[in-house]
């Protein structure tokens, strides 16, 4: 992919090559943060920020950083970035944060950001490794947010509750609920369920990939039966 377009990158982030539907990566946080939407929303716009610059950052020094030593050099750029980012949780966002807990600092762990650093971040420009970082993160981020509505909305009956933790005490009003609490399915809130909804996720994908690949062989053969014969005569 050293010649790799944006269009392509923006593919391979957000579908073709998704972390939490197609390489599987992250999926301990994946599981444990995900009962509800801002409870994902969270961990997934941390998660992006550490791609975004620790992929930036290690592109730039790149030349600088020999292949010995660069697999240290990625993990010191990846904690400190993951410390930084903890440290503004806890400032602004405390109750978030006390939420997510141990996942913040675990940032630093998640295989999808050594994987970008080493797999693409290393080999490209500062621009395009920010733009893969940024489809890559903003690809997990979508997974959480997917997974964490499902499970809040069967587990809760409730979308978008403690909206507060991250928008202030306005975001109050922005809480729907569907139904009472008592009447929601228990089974969406605990592991076993995370595991479902994500199950049912991949299904969802690889049936719209299948679908995809059968429109594709169906225009080609509609295509090859249109097009005209030519008839050699020989005398």
């Amino acid at each position: 992919m050293s010649q790799a377009s944006y269009r392509k990158i923006t593919q391979e982030g957000l579908w073709n090559n998704n972390p939490g539907l197609v390489q599987l990566l992250g999926l301990c946080p994946l599981m444990a943060v995900t009962t509800n939407v801002v409870n994902g929303l969270g961990l997934g716009l941390a998660t992006i920020l550490t791609l975004v610059a620790s992929s930036t950052t290690i592109s730039f020094a790149r030349h600088f950083i020999t292949p010995e030593i660069r697999l240290p050099v990625f993990v010191l750029i990846i904690a400190a970035v993951v410390t930084a980012i903890e440290l503004l949780m806890h400032a602004f966002f405390f109750e978030l944060y006390h939420i997510l807990g141990i996942f913040i600092p675990l940032i630093v762990t998640n295989c999808i950001i050594i994987g970008r650093a080493e797999a693409f971040a290393a080999k490209h420009t500062p621009p395009k490794a920010f733009w893969d970082a940024l489809m890559m993160g903003t690809g997990f981020a979508l997974v959480l947010l997917i997974l964490g509505g499902m499970r809040e909305v069967l587990a809760n009956g409730t979308l978008f509750d403690h909206a507060h933790l991250m928008f202030g005490e306005s975001a109050r009003g922005l809480a729907i609920h569907l139904f009472e609490d008592d009447k929601g399915f228990l089974l969406a809130a605990l592991p076993p369920g995370a595991f479902i909804g994500l199950g049912l996720l991949l299904a969802i994908k690889n049936w719209i990939d299948a679908q995809q690949v059968q429109r594709r062989k169906a225009g080609k053969t509609a295509t090859t039966a249109t097009l005209p014969v030519t008839s050699v005569s020989t005398e």
